[in-house]
């Protein structure tokens, strides 16, 4: 293969399986090569939290496009294959079976690795993580009538998986070592809704849990130690407490590494004909005028576009505001805009809290900084367009549900 007019898109999941089909959209009519490290063609990782553990979405259906695709697209799959490093400089990367693969453009989609636990015990069997889509088969043959699940991390994940495992039936304790799960992410009034949901289904929330380390028998999970002493019987132990982006790659590179890849709006790294997307980017937003990592599936389906762009040399520009959603049990709830602990001044709902039916907007002065819906559907896209606005807005206005999002924007 030569490097002339040669795409390398790095990773299996959405962002590459996106970014292919971009490049090909807007015209890329070179060689184009995705490599991932699993042996299967780039899926979608939401619904191994959700859909797809709880057995409602088959196999097939978490795959970005269909097999055939990718030949029919002339796009080459190099799967179960690491790429052990880049070599800038020279503009190859470099294979774990030591071939070498040259390119006019590379795009790291790299993605992110769970954070292990660090305590004793933590290698035992049935300490479980969700990342791949094996984790989640691991999780859904674990997820049984009166299993006793003990998870670990109260923010999406720990809460989706908690819920998937409650559904199945499972006895299921969460340990979080803040006061309320999602309290730093949503902020108290909001957080006590999906802490209240979960109880209402039965799981044990402990706050300000410490775990002191997993104990097991015969090299198999049996429970787990906390600080104060006490012991909870488990045969499973479900890890969520965050990320880590994965950035050796560029790291070695000589790329800009700051909590992930840096990149600038159009989604291009410090160094000339490498770009970077998803989870494993922290761009730079031209509306919120900051960087910004973020783990959520809307950056992979939607950065891919502007990075094939970029990678055509047309400029384009990713300004997208950050969404994410989640399912647990019978709530639903859609998430747009940005908001950060202590960035914003106070939450303001419509709807009532107490059943679960609401939009929350976190606010700055009289402008909406981001804005939740609960159970309430087909509003997001106003919401949206009422933080890109920056319409100065009452609370009394926001609070009434006789007043339409709409005429908020006239």
């Amino acid at each position: 293969m030569s490097r002339e007019n040669t795409f390398v898109v790095v990773g299996g999941g959405l962002a590459a399986g996106k970014a292919a089909e971009q490049l090909r959209e807007h015209g890329h009519d070179g060689p184009l090569l995705v490599i991932g490290d699993e042996l299967e063609r780039p899926y979608v990782r939401p619904p191994l939290s959700k859909g797809y553990l709880l057995g409602k979405e088959d196999r097939e259906s978490i795959h970005v496009h269909p097999e055939g695709w990718y030949r029919e697209h002339g796009v080459d799959l190099l799967l179960g294959t690491s790429v052990t490093s880049v070599d800038a400089r020279a503009k190859e990367v470099t294979l774990d079976d030591g071939r070498r693969v040259p390119y006019a453009k590379l795009l790291l989609a790299t993605g992110s690795s769970p954070r292990r636990l660090s305590v004793p015990g933590a290698d035992l069997e049935n300490v479980l993580y969700l990342r791949r889509v094996g984790d989640s088969e691991r999780l859904k043959a674990a997820f049984t009538e009166g299993a006793r699940i003990v998870v670990v991390g109260g923010g999406w994940i720990g809460l989706e998986t908690a819920a998937a495992a409650r559904t199945a039936g499972a006895e299921v304790t969460v340990l979080e070592h803040a006061e309320l799960p999602l309290l730093k992410v949503l902020g108290r009034e909001a957080a006590e809704v999906f802490a209240g949901l979960h109880r209402e289904h039965g799981v044990d929330l402990r706050p300000r849990a410490q775990l002191e380390r997993v104990t097991g028998i015969g090299g198999r999970v049996s429970g787990v130690r906390l600080a104060d002493g006490s012991h909870l019987p488990a045969d499973a132990v479900v890890v969520g407490v965050g990320i880590t982006p994965n950035v050796r790659l560029a790291e070695e590179a000589g790329l800009e590494v700051r909590n992930g890849i840096v990149t600038d709006e159009h989604l291009r790294t410090s160094v000339a004909d490498i770009h970077a997307a998803g989870d494993v980017a922290n761009a730079y937003h031209p509306r919120l005028g900051r960087h910004l990592r973020v783990e959520h599936w809307a950056n992979a389906l939607h950065q891919p576009r502007t990075a094939a762009l970029s990678m055509l040399g047309q400029k384009a520009v990713y300004d997208r505001l950050p969404y994410f959603y989640t399912d647990q049990y019978d709530l639903g709830m859609e998430y747009t805009g940005y908001a950060e602990p202590g960035g914003y001044d106070r939450v303001v709902f419509r709807g009532a809290r107490d059943e679960r039916r609401f939009i929350a907007f976190w606010m700055s002065g009289n402008r909406v900084l981001a804005g939740m819906s609960v159970n309430v559907w087909d509003v997001v896209g106003t919401i949206r367009a009422v933080i890109e606005s920056g319409v100065e807005t009452e609370d009394a206005v926001l609070c009434d549900p006789a007043v339409p999002l709409e005429s908020l924007l006239l």
